[in-house]
């Protein structure tokens, strides 16, 4: 067995030093997610925020009958107070009757002649016994109330601040997962060096050319379409009948959409101008306007729902 010069042992020892500290390669570095793993975590955590939104929600109802009762008892002690007022100067009467009683000269309508002065006194000061009674009781409650309510109230205000919280950063990680998606969308076939986009053919079943399909699917997968695609339209003006534009219907047709369509026409208008660079889109119509890739410009009322595009947002591609 040949040994090893030192000169070798060197070069090895040297190799297998800087082998140690170089970097993880890709194939050892954690995998990113797929475009379906990114979805799916968006899924949940909309579904995530939706909950926490209801849990902030219902402690709102709860903050406000907290607030309702403290309002009750306040409303309760004041009644008491105003029956308090009125037992104490009864109070006052009947001390002056009791003091009174000795006195031959007190009159008849106070005392009676029979002798049952005493009695009525008696009678009188339970009654004034059970209504100042009744007060204090009324005070009570109301304290316990109020300190129920602020207890309350201030648990609500930690709870909700707790949920707002976790909302917001549910909120966070969705919009990072959506600027993930949003990279994802891929490059439309036949772009220049220049940035220009070169003509494309038609091609397949429906008509469309190649940037027309991407776009068209790149919808279809970012987006739950209520209603069917039409893009190829023989015998008309534009870019439907060469194959370069869709029509992606947010009503039957020649009606206006529901307030939800109407507001998914919106998301879908703006994802295609947002998105126009990579996929090669050339302008984008809805509800009457026009967006060529310097924000929207209105167009003449042409007669209907339909060729107002109220019912639907037409995209067309170079």
């Amino acid at each position: 067995m040949a040994v090893s010069s030192p000169a070798t042992l060197a070069i090895g020892l040297i190799t297998a030093t800087v082998v140690a500290f170089l970097p993880a390669t890709a194939a050892s570095a954690a995998p990113k997610p797929t475009e379906a793993e990114l979805r799916a975590q968006l899924k949940q955590l909309n579904s995530k925020v939706d909950k926490l939104i209801e849990k902030y929600n219902l402690k709102r109802v709860e903050l406000a009958k907290a607030q309702e009762a403290a309002k009750s008892a306040k409303d309760r002690l004041a009644t008491a107070e105003q029956t308090l007022a009125t037992a104490e100067q009864r109070v006052g009467e009947i001390a002056r009757m009791r003091y009174q009683n000795a006195d031959p000269s007190m009159p008849g309508i106070l005392l009676p002649e029979n002798g049952s002065g005493a009695a009525l006194l008696e009678q009188l000061t339970a009654e004034q016994q059970a209504v100042v009674q009744g007060v204090a009781k009324a005070r009570d409650d109301k304290q316990k109330a109020s300190d129920e309510a602020a207890a309350l109230a201030s648990q609500i205000r930690t709870d909700t601040d707790d949920v707002a919280g976790q909302r917001d950063d549910a909120q966070d990680v969705i919009k990072d997962i959506q600027k993930k998606l949003q990279d994802l969308v891929p490059f439309g076939p036949g772009r220049n060096g220049n940035g220009s986009w070169a003509p494309e053919l038609p091609s397949g079943s429906d008509n469309i050319t190649p940037r027309t399909q991407l776009m068209r699917a790149e919808v279809r997968k970012n987006f739950a379409l209520p209603y069917e695609v039409g893009c190829f339209r023989a015998g008309s003006s534009g870019e439907h009948p060469l194959g370069r534009a869709c029509d992606f219907m947010m009503s039957t047709g020649g009606s206006m959409p529901s307030a939800a369509h109407n507001a998914l026409g919106d998301r879908i208008a703006e994802w295609a101008i947002k998105n126009k660079d990579k996929l090669g889109v050339k302008y984008v119509i809805w509800k009457q306007r026009i967006n060529q890739g310097s924000g929207w410009s209105a167009m003449s009322d042409r007669g209907s729902i339909t060729e107002n595009h109220y019912d639907h947002v037409h995209i067309s591609m170079f």
